[in-house]
This record gives C-alpha cells, structure tokens and sequence, in this order.
C-alpha cells in the first residue's frame, strides 16, 4: 500500500482496472468486470473501473465520475473502432498516464493487451504490481480474420511474449486461453475462471419463458447470443439451421445480440425466408435469462472464446449449448451439449446428438456444469492473482485451487 494512502488510513488495496472493448449496456465483459469489481469491494478493498465512452456523455470536464455497486467508475472520451460496432478505446495516453498517477493504484488490472500494453511499462516504472487478463486468443482471433495458421501462431507467440514480459502476471480464464501464453514461454501465467450468477440463471425461468412467442410453432427453438462481428462466426447458426430444416427438423432461430454483420445476416435470412427472429441488444438481464432458460439449445460458433458468459449463463439456466470446438467452451461445456467443427453441418450434427437425448437428462447435465462457476470463487481466485490480502472488515471468501506463488514485490 502507498504511503500516502497509508497515511489516510485507509484500508484494502486500490485496484485500478483499466479497460476497452467494453460493450455500451451489456455484454461479457462488461458483466466479469461489474461482478468482479463488486466482490473486491465486498472483501475490504477500493476498486476503480475507467473505461471509454462517447465524448457527449462524459460531463463537461470531460471525465464522468460515478459511484456503483461495483466500486467507482471512471468514464473518459474514447474514439470508436471502426468495424466493430460502436466498440471505443482509451486512445489520449498522457491523459490516462495523468489519471493512473492521480489514482496511486495499488494493484493494476488492465482488459486490453494491444493498445493498453503500454501501461505494463507505467506501472513497472510505478513500482505498481500489474496483471493482464486475457480475453480473448490472438491466435484465434488471427485466424477468424482469414490469417494462415503458421503465420497467426507465430503473430500471437510473438505478441504474447511482449504482454507477458510487460506485466507482472497474465491471469488467464480457462486452461485453453493460456495454452497459446505457455507456448510462447510465459511463466507469469495464472488461472482464474469466471463466474454465473446461478440464482438470476436458473431452471425455474423456464416456466413462463416466452418460448411460444419466437417459435411460432415450431418443434425446436435455438438461441443464439452473440455480438454479431466476424470473429463471432454468427452466420454458422444460419448455416446450422439452413441443414437441419434441409433434415426435416423443424426449427427457428432466435438471435439475441446487434453488431456490423446484423444487416447482413438479417437480408439472408429473408432471402432465404428462414423463421430467425432477430432481438437486437436485450438490456433487460431478467429478459434475456428467460429467453436462455426457454430455448431447446444455444448455440455458440465463435473459434476464438476464451471462456464464454453467455454460454455459462444458457448452461444454468439448464439449457444445453454446442458450442466450437476450437474454442474454450469445449472444455466448458462438457456433458451439458456438445462441439461442433466449423461448418454448418457439424453444427447441425452435434444440435441433433443433444437433442436426441431426453429433455430432463439433457438439462440437468447442462445445470451441473454451470454450478461449478460461482462469482465468489471467480472473485477469490482473481484476488489471489493479485496477491490481495483480506483486510479486517471483508467478508471471507472460501479459497479455490492453489495461491499463485511468491508475494508481489515492487520492480
């Protein structure tokens, strides 16, 4: 802890955590960060979240400075990235620079490796302890993007190699996000899992989830929740229904989720007159539980997820989920759906193998696997990586798996 914090009385480690990439309302990240933050909060300690947001939304000092459940939240001017719809970035360096001095962080937790990587050398120069965390695989994301494997492994070895010799640690979520990090020599890694909220995600919502209302009729209802961009592959769902209707399955798509390539998707659908229903961006958390809860199946095609929320979500809701097989949900998701190769029919393939199994047995598998990812051991584990100490006034947290070794030391 600084001295000048010391000499406030303050108690618990200030976490900064910086972050880009973060979708408007919803979305993945923006849920592990607000748990997250929230749990560190819980346990005695003084998070601080700074994110990017529209110019005209920040206040007139340019900066908007809020209170939340999940700690203080700090909202500065950021660029759109073209492409990516509506996604910003923390682009002014000598303000952020100014911002992470004025804050004195304790522990630096930073959700960006590529225009936030810089910030590994401030908080090195700081004597401040860092880690980044992985969300998502350079490889992956390289070969999404129509890069040849040989060249896309050995871009990320490269690029993985830089981000971990710039932060302390490199927490990463599921053991395939840190597999490209251990190939590239990393020794910094360390694993710590997210969470579900397995109370609002559950099998109850089932009864009165607005099943009927998307089906129109149809036998088998799919779900697809997924920001709509390319290295999401969202157009395999449509490949996947167009072969089981071929089949003589009898089933509709419902997607849940906006971004560049729902124009596209939604013209194709039409053309092709396929029952796919597309929802936009659902804001309401209870809204889009009940849809997750009231689908036969989920799919989730992206190659490139490291861990998969919207996926977790869908399992504890006791829905199954087929999911890529070159992602980390293969691992995730286990007995509670199945893999698919990246193709429409092998989609389809593993859609019929779930459902041929009966319907209790199938959701009850799908629930077991979700109840193995609580938010408070997700929130212990990331405080591990921190070497965070629990100070007089936290609630206790049960501990998961080993402590990352050796205390943080200032470099």
């Amino acid at each position: 802890m600084s001295a000048r914090r010391a000499r406030n009385g303050r108690t618990g480690l200030r976490i900064v955590r910086i972050a880009n990439f973060v979708a408007p309302a919803s979305g993945g990240l923006r849920t592990a960060l607000g748990e997250l933050g929230a749990g560190y909060r819980a346990a005695g300690h003084d998070p601080v979240l700074v994110v990017p947001g529209p110019p005209d939304a920040v206040g007139p000092r340019g900066i908007r400075d809020e209170e939340t459940a999940q700690g203080r939240v700090l909202t500065l001017p950021g660029p759109q990235v073209p492409g990516t719809g509506g996604y910003r970035v923390l682009a002014d360096r000598p303000r952020l620079r100014d911002l992470l001095a004025e804050l004195d962080p304790d522990r630096l937790e930073v959700s960006d490796r590529t225009t936030l990587r810089w910030t590994g050398e401030w908080a090195r120069r700081a004597r401040v302890p860092a880690v980044m965390v992985s969300h998502e695989s350079v490889d992956g994301v390289l070969r999404t993007w129509g890069v040849p494997r040989p060249l896309a492994r050995a871009v990320a070895d490269r690029a993985n190699a830089r981000t971990a010799y710039a932060y302390s640690r490199v927490v990463c979520t599921t053991e395939w996000a840190a597999a490209e990090f251990l190939r590239a020599g990393a020794r910094n890694v360390v694993r710590a899992p997210l969470g579900v909220d397995l109370a609002a995600w559950h099998p109850d919502l089932r009864r009165g989830a607005p099943r009927d209302r998307y089906a129109d009729r149809a036998a088998v209802l799919l779900l697809l929740c997924s920001r709509l961009s390319p290295e999401k592959r969202p157009g395999r769902a449509l490949d996947a229904l167009v072969e089981l209707r071929r089949r003589g399955v009898d089933a509709a798509l419902v997607v849940a989720g906006d971004g560049p390539l729902r124009g596209r998707l939604a013209d194709r659908a039409r053309a092709a007159r396929l029952p796919v229903t597309f929802l936009g961006h659902l804001a309401d958390r209870s809204r889009l539980a009940a849809l997750q809860a009231g689908a036969d199946l989920v799919l989730a095609p992206g190659p490139a997820e490291t861990f998969g929320l919207a996926a977790l979500e869908a399992l504890a809701c006791g829905t199954p989920v087929v999911a890529s097989a070159a992602s980390a949900l293969a691992g995730l998701v286990g007995d509670g759906g199945d893999t698919a190769l990246d193709d429409g029919g092998s989609f389809a393939d593993a859609v019929q193998r779930v459902l041929a199994r009966p319907e209790p047995v199938r959701r009850a598998a799908a629930r077991r696997r979700a109840e193995g990812y609580g938010w408070q051991p997700a929130v212990t584990a990331f405080l591990a990586a921190h070497d965070a100490p629990r100070p007089a006034g936290g609630r206790p947290m049960a501990p998961v798996g080993p402590r990352p070794a050796g205390p943080w030391s200032r470099r």
